[in-house]
């Protein structure tokens, strides 16, 4: 098998390490090999140390090399130990010597106790809908080993070395997204549950999907695994393919802020509009440092500008003073900056959630020597679910702020001169932009339907065992399809304001533009011409929201921002 070697995360995460390749199949000992011939360290778990750079870096790269520390082994066979002590003392334990649910007072007869861990991941395994991605698949199931490697779970650590040579070998289970409540992400992680065990669910390798023996074997894996007594619940039971969505979120929503920046900045200054809006003495003495920086990156994305200037206004024709612009521009910084502080929130919360022991039992050492277990709730996501809310309704606020200020470069008055409807050649004739903006205008009614709190609509399941769910589910799910539709409303946004500028860009040619924001209109004319007489738009709008998805527009502020390109950065 020949392995597609491009980029191999760097992370150096805990202490000493012993690797769990010498039980693995040659395929994956060379696969291990081949990344320390690059030279790259591999992340090593040890549960309490993952942090917001190494998840992103799980996520995003190409392949990944992980493996579990030596004292969390250690940890896990003492834990381990312990718990089978306090079964053999008697003690009657959730999804251990006892069934689940609404059945959870049925006890299991010994020799069931193992069987019952293959027949939880069947049953639970209901899930529907769409396959997650092979990089959140994947991101998942580092999260769940790290959890493990806390030692509360009571779980061996050969069970995390199968989790990790499935992670190391490229194989990714294919875990349907519809069927969690927030309570646990029981059926995805029953289905990433059954592929561990080698049951013929489905799951991925090296592009192709297939049954997970047939898989499994094609990436040189051991085609079985058992899983013992009380294995099941601590993989099924917790938090670990929601938290893995959410990095996913705020790393997509990271990439549209700045993009969002981008836009505005082109807007600015198609409109020419009145700078004193972002004065740093004005955000200063709000005292809300993530606006501070929302104003200093529109700052140093114009610095420069000679378009916003009453010479630049003066040159479309605007004599009087400006005075103000809209709340819609005025108010950008704030608006921005509130969510730029949700996301700097949610990495925090996602480190403690990825550090955490999210199941039900835990296992906790007795003050007078032994363990017990603990039964609880501590997989429940109401923390996170809330939050995902949180920032969903904040996403759909940019779609709106977005497709309100897209909307005034159309009219006269609104854009202070530009063709009316951004038309390129006669006016009338050519029909222009608008029904690019209807598109937005389309959008932003479904992102705010989206963005009704899942949170708040809890409904019982399972006889009222479960009575109260987080729908925390839900909740990521629609803020993932709520920033599907606002790389489309960014996209209307970026081809308009290229467009206003280009538009009188003759007229102001005494007058330079911004340093981000030349750089910035150079980007997007480098994939859309722009509009003279009326042409077909759909391909136009699409190479836009592609510019938008692929990050590119992102990429090109950040390097705007970076000090040996702009004297504003600062």
């Amino acid at each position: 098998m020949v392995f597609p070697w491009r980029f191999l995360v760097v992370i150096a995460v805990g202490a000493a390490t012993v690797s769990s390749t010498a039980a693995a199949p040659a395929a994956v000992a060379v696969r291990q090999q081949a990344g320390h011939a690059l030279g790259a360290p591999v992340v090593e778990l040890d549960g309490n140390s993952l942090n917001w750079d190494q998840l992103v870096r799980v996520l995003e790269a190409d392949t990944v090399t992980v493996r579990l520390g030596m004292r969390s082994r250690q940890e896990m066979v003492k834990t381990r130990q312990g718990a089978e002590a306090a079964l053999a003392e008697g003690q009657r334990v959730y999804g251990w010597n006892q069934a689940l649910g609404p059945l959870k007072d049925e006890p299991l007869a010994d020799d069931d106790r193992v069987e019952f861990q293959r027949r939880v991941l069947r049953s639970h395994a209901a899930g529907v809908g769409p396959a997650l991605s092979d990089r959140v698949a994947r991101l998942a199931l580092v999260l769940r080993a790290n959890t493990m490697a806390r030692g509360a779970m009571g779980v061996r650590p050969e069970f995390v070395d199968r989790i990790l040579d499935l992670v190391n070998a490229g194989v990714t289970p294919r875990m349907p997204e519809i069927g969690s409540l927030g309570t646990g992400d029981l059926q995805p992680m029953a289905a990433a549950g059954l592929v561990l065990t080698g049951e013929p669910a489905p799951a991925r390798f090296d592009g192709r999907e297939g049954p997970a023996p047939d898989v499994l074997a094609a990436a040189g894996l051991a085609p079985t695994f058992q899983l013992e007594q009380g294995e099941a619940l601590p993989l099924i039971s917790g938090s670990s393919v929601l938290t893995a969505r959410y990095v996913d979120a705020v790393v997509r929503a990271e990439r549209l802020l700045d993009t969002y920046d981008a836009a505005f900045a082109l807007f600015l200054e198609a409109t020419r509009a009145e700078q004193g809006a972002f004065d740093a003495r004005t955000h200063d003495e709000r005292r809300i440092p993530a606006e501070v920086e929302a104003a200093r990156v529109t700052r140093a994305l114009v610095c420069g500008t000679g378009w916003m200037t009453d010479e630049g206004r003066k040159a479309i024709g605007d004599d009087g003073p400006r005075i103000q612009d809209a709340v819609s521009v005025r108010a950008t910084p704030h608006i921005v900056g509130a969510l730029r502080q949700r996301l700097a929130d949610a990495r925090g919360h996602v480190e403690r959630e990825a550090n955490a022991s999210t199941s039900n039992p835990l296992l906790f050492p007795k003050a007078g020597g032994g363990y017990e277990f603990v039964m609880g709730g501590n997989w429940d996501a109401a923390l996170l679910g809330h939050e995902i809310d949180s920032l969903n309704a904040q996403i759909a606020d940019l779609g709106v702020l977005s497709q309100e200020l897209s909307a005034r470069l159309l009219a006269d008055k609104w854009s202070y001169h530009l063709p009316a409807n951004l038309a390129g050649g006669e006016v009338g004739l050519n029909s222009g932009m608008v029904q690019v903006q209807t598109v937005a205008v389309a959008l932003v009614p479904e992102m705010q339907q989206l963005a009704t709190p899942a949170g708040t609509l809890s409904r019982p399941a399972k006889f009222g065992q479960e009575d109260h769910n987080t729908m925390a589910m839900a909740s990521v799910r629609a803020v993932h399809a709520n920033l599907d539709r606002l790389e489309t409303v960014l996209a209307v946004h970026v081809m308009m304001a290229a467009q206003g500028i280009d538009l009188i860009k003759d007229r102001m040619a005494a007058f330079p533009l911004g340093a981000g924001t030349e750089r910035l209109h150079n980007a997007v004319r480098r994939h859309i011409d722009p509009l003279a007489d009326d042409r077909y738009m759909t391909p136009d709008l699409e190479k836009a929201t592609d510019l938008v998805r692929s990050g590119e527009l992102s990429r090109e502020v950040r390097a705007a921002l970076a000090p040996e390109h702009n004297k504003c950065a600062a």
